[in-house]
């Protein structure tokens, strides 16, 4: 999985535009491969003025869904290479963009070819099993009817107004399916439920309370959104694990405060050592460990319980016993 797949929704508008980028390249090696010497690019622009007849560059925008600059830039270069001509239109000063006869005749020669790359993409919309052109068309009626910046501000100001309702919590029973929830759900999102994972999220209160842990949630308002376990190994060694913040609260300090929660016990439980494992992929979540305390080690965990874990921390914070 790329970064830009793993930040989701944040960089939904690179995706599309890594995708986009990629399949304006698959065309162009299609069109090559026949002999043409047409650009997808050009294709929105050439096809309006096929349909529409003559048109002015806003109209064409208009028509297109492209900026005034955009077209404006792509008209000049297909002028410059005889793919389109420029006319005066009603008014003197208006120009239109008209086809060229070597315009007309490329595109006459590819209309067999769309009609193959029409089909190629349908096959492929239809294989997702999703409407993807119903749901690209739903996405551009909500940018229109609330504008993106205005919708940011407005969430803003509530998490800001949320924030002053944030508490860290200790384990009741009615929040155990929260813990399970919380975790199960960034383990499916990277890796898979392991059965080790499995028992801890369903009997956390014999595997992590009865021994001498700990467990704490953070609350948003009512909203149950993060986690994290101080779980007994062995005596005075405590494992910092089951550390999860749902995704659409992340990024606002809460996992901090979730660790800072659990460090704090292990101290008042007089511990001697405690640690963490994880997995190198995860940057964001390492760095946090390092930022409160906690030294990468140049070896996993001997023995450990975890296929997916590839690294080892220990807690060196300046209260930590030796």
């Amino acid at each position: 999985m790329t970064l830009v797949a793993e930040l989701g929704a944040l960089a939904l508008s690179s995706r599309l535009k890594s995708l986009s980028d990629r399949w304006y390249d698959d065309v162009d090696a299609a069109y090559r491969a026949h002999g043409s010497e047409l650009q997808a690019r050009w294709f929105p622009v050439l096809r309006a003025l096929d349909l529409r007849g003559p048109l002015a560059v806003g109209e064409i925008a208009r028509e297109v869904g492209l900026s005034h600059s955009a077209v404006s830039q792509l008209a000049t270069r297909l002028a410059r290479d005889g793919w389109v001509q420029r006319q005066r239109g009603g008014d003197r000063r208006e120009r239109r963009l008209v086809l060229s006869a070597k315009s007309i005749e490329a595109m006459r020669h590819a209309r067999p070819l769309w009609l193959a790359m029409r089909a190629s993409v349908e096959a492929r919309l239809q294989a997702t099993g999703v409407d993807l052109l119903d749901v690209l068309a739903q996405l551009e009626r909500g940018l229109e009817s609330t504008p993106f910046a205005e919708d940011v501000t407005r969430r803003v100001r509530q998490a800001e107004q949320a924030a002053a309702e944030v508490k860290v919590v200790p384990y009741r029973p009615e929040l155990q399916p929260h813990f399970y929830r919380l975790n199960a759900e960034w383990l499916t999102k990277y890796y898979s439920i392991e059965p080790i994972d499995h028992d801890v999220l369903s009997h956390p209160e014999q595997h992590i309370l009865a021994p001498g842990g700990a467990i704490y949630f953070v609350q948003v308002g009512d909203a149950v959104v993060g986690t994290c376990a101080l779980m007994p190994e062995s005596p005075g060694v405590y494992e910092l694990t089951k550390m999860a913040v749902t995704e659409g609260h992340q990024g606002l300090g809460l996992g901090r405060r979730l660790i800072e929660a659990v460090i704090a016990e292990f101290h008042r439980l007089g511990g001697t050592m405690l640690f963490l494992e994880s997995q190198k992929r995860l940057q964001s979540a390492l760095k946090l460990y390092e930022s409160v305390g906690f030294e990468m080690q140049s070896h996993t965990k001997p023995g450990t319980h975890y296929q997916r874990a590839d690294v080892y921390m220990i807690y060196r914070g300046q209260a930590a016993k030796p």
